[in-house]
């Protein structure tokens, strides 16, 4: 690594951001359906506003940090993050509610930004373990998140909500005073381009054939799993009577095996299998995990299909997010990872909102079968046309 240093820091910085996110995600929708009486779809909307703002903003932070730099991008888009929480606690009907997503959709547009960053001070040697530092952060995130969210939630969802505003702003402070910037070859004579869609950059980046390839899987991926993000804890509450206390417990030995995976066993892995077996494997059990979760028939079931889940989707994030890297310009490297970002955020859209619909006219299994099917749709596009051989990296886009 070249800077160790700064490669803690921005893991610190995005656990604590991420451990304020993962507070509120297993309680939103129980909150919407029990306290604001909104509809399965509805909640799916809700969830899916969060992903569509950060459709378009992703690439346009990416662009800003790579000009301005990462860390500007970063503290400020913290800031609206906790905003948007303090807006969540006084959430009583469903506009404001989803004005609160919108808010947080803007702030957790940075994820691009945190990626870029990890390029900034990795070789792309080291960048799959890099990757998986985020994901490590991730993991951690959704460990102690949902737990503490559970707790919160006892004392009203709105306590939750300041807990949310309180750890963002922790990260904010300790990024403020600690976090270094990483982009030192920043294009200050370089002309931002603020448009919420750029789509001739977009263009040229998905017609680049490896480039494109590795975004339409990691496109595939997210949607695949996103078809479960408003629905598994309508699951758990409607289906399986879990409480609260439960669903963030099942979102903690998520989380485990997430941070596991990523953040202490991607090196290893990576050199022992390479990119490719990676893939295969990752999309395997993914498509397993995803494809059981609505037959567990209790915690225990339950808890060990979301860790299958949680092995493929450990494995498969960081692999694919490092070859997007690896295959990019190293001076666009925001740029890229923000479009990137900004496909994922848009599978993140389509997702839930498939999910929440599947949900409510076809049956509670649909949303996790549909994931189920689309995962081993990327198994048979890994198997037949990944080749790193045959991967071109890209000079400029």
């Amino acid at each position: 690594m070249k800077n160790k240093a700064s490669l803690s820091i921005i893991f610190v910085t995005v656990f604590i951001d991420l451990m304020g996110f993962g507070i509120l995600i297993p309680i939103l929708p129980t909150f919407a359906s029990k306290n604001l009486n909104i509809s399965d779809f509805g909640i799916g909307a809700i969830v899916a506003i969060y992903s569509l703002i950060q459709f378009f903003f992703n690439p346009i932070l990416g662009r800003l940090s790579d000009r301005i730099g990462r860390r500007p991008v970063i503290l400020v888009t913290q800031l609206i993050t906790a905003s948007s929480y303090l807006m969540f606690s006084f959430s009583n009907s469903f506009l404001i509610l989803f004005l609160s997503r919108m808010l947080a959709g803007f702030g957790g547009s940075n994820i691009g930004v945190a990626q870029a960053y990890i390029a900034d001070i990795t070789s792309k040697e080291e960048r799959s373990k890099g990757m998986g530092i985020i994901g490590a952060a991730f993991g951690l995130g959704f460990v102690f998140g949902p737990l503490i969210g559970a707790l919160l939630s006892k004392y009203g969802y709105h306590v939750a909500g300041y807990g949310s505003a309180t750890f963002t702003l922790l990260a904010f402070s300790f990024a403020l005073f600690m976090l270094p910037e990483s982009n030192l070859n920043k294009k200050s004579d370089t002309k931002i381009t603020l448009k919420l869609f750029d789509l001739s950059y977009t263009k040229k980046v998905i017609a680049h054939p490896s480039l494109g390839f590795l975004i339409i899987l990691f496109f595939i991926i997210i949607f695949s799993m996103a078809n479960i993000y408003g629905t598994f804890a309508i699951l758990g509450y409607k289906v399986y009577h879990f409480s609260d206390q439960q669903t963030g417990m099942l979102f903690g030995i998520s989380g485990i095996f997430g941070a596991l995976i990523q953040g202490g066993l991607m090196k290893i892995l990576t050199i022992k299998f390479g990119n490719r077996n990676l893939v295969l494997a990752g999309s395997f059990f993914m498509m397993i995990g995803l494809g059981f979760l609505p037959y567990g028939h209790n915690f225990l079931g339950v808890a060990i299909v979301i860790s299958i889940l949680s092995i493929g989707t450990g494995i498969l994030q960081p692999t694919i997010l490092s070859m997007i890297s690896r295959y990019s310009p190293e001076h666009e490297q925001g740029s890229v990872l923000g479009i990137n970002q900004s496909f994922s955020a848009f599978a993140r859209v389509l997702g839930p909102l498939w999910g929440g619909f599947a949900y409510d006219f076809f049956g509670y299994q649909f949303p996790f079968l549909t994931g189920a099917a689309f995962t081993f749709f990327t198994f048979l596009l890994a198997f037949f046309l990944l080749n790193e051989k045959r991967l071109i990296e890209v000079k400029n886009v």
